[in-house]
């Protein structure tokens, strides 16, 4: 299906969390050393803080009360939560597995917004439910280039 244009700035911001995660790998695949993992250790707490901060509060702000009862809702938050503590401790204690595991979490949680959530969103949520939604989502959503 068609992404909704309601839900394309938080798609944009998916494309970027995936493309991290790839450039991410392929790095550390390369050079495991521990100057590596420090600078992409610093990498991902800026990009958390540049752009997954904001991404965490347009959902859980703006889409999920949309969704309404959405089971998954539930998950994908407890999801938010347990980046949000990788990241602290890539921020105190990096390492090459902490690295990895951010990636494995943060692309499984995308994958699970876009081909679930976003999926059953646009199949259930009334017209004016979505276009009030994308609306709030397009004026708080932070626009980065890679």
């Amino acid at each position: 299906m068609l992404r909704d244009p309601s839900l394309i700035p938080l798609s944009h911001q998916h494309q970027h969390g995936l493309a991290l995660c790839v450039m991410l790998r392929r790095s550390l695949a390369a050079d495991s050393t521990p100057g590596n993992v420090a600078h992409w250790a610093r990498r991902v707490v800026d990009r958390y803080e540049l752009e997954l901060v904001n991404h965490f509060e347009i959902e859980e702000q703006v889409l999920f009360p949309a969704c309404g009862a959405m089971p998954l809702i539930a998950e994908l938050l407890d999801e938010h939560r347990r980046i949000e503590d990788l990241v602290g401790q890539l921020r105190t204690s990096p390492s090459s597995g902490l690295l990895e595991e951010f990636c494995a979490l943060l692309s499984a949680h995308i994958r699970r917004e876009e081909n679930e959530l976003f999926e059953q969103a646009q199949r259930e949520l009334p017209r004016e439910v979505l276009d009030r939604a994308g609306a709030e989502i397009d004026r708080r959503a932070v626009r980065v280039c890679l």
